[in-house]
């Protein structure tokens, strides 16, 4: 999975399609990521004392892997993630401009 906690990431297929977000977690067994306001539901919370209200509360669920992109950082565009050698470590680069991520 070539998509990591804190990358910026836009929306390429569903409901958020075209919206771009920051990675919260990403899940690679199950090649799911979470992205900050991006795929939320809302859940409707019980009172947990008697008494009590209950209310309304705003969830972010997981979204798969192949309807995100990495945002390349100089074209604000999707694009795909490359490895390239820079003295002894592996950096990640996006192929549509070339920088590193």
């Amino acid at each position: 999975m070539k998509i990591r906690k804190d990358d910026t990431v836009i929306v390429i297929a569903g409901k958020d399609k075209g919206k771009t977000g920051k990675v919260l977690s990403a899940f690679p067994k199950e090649s799911k990521v979470i992205v900050s306001g991006i795929n939320t539901m809302k859940r409707h919370r019980k009172a947990n004392r008697s008494g009590g209200k209950g209310q309304t509360v705003e969830v972010t669920l997981p979204i798969h892997v192949s309807n995100v992109s990495i945002l390349d950082p100089q074209a604000k565009k999707a694009t795909r993630v490359g490895r390239k050698v820079v003295g002894e470590k592996i950096v990640r680069v996006a192929k549509k401009s070339g920088t590193t991520l």
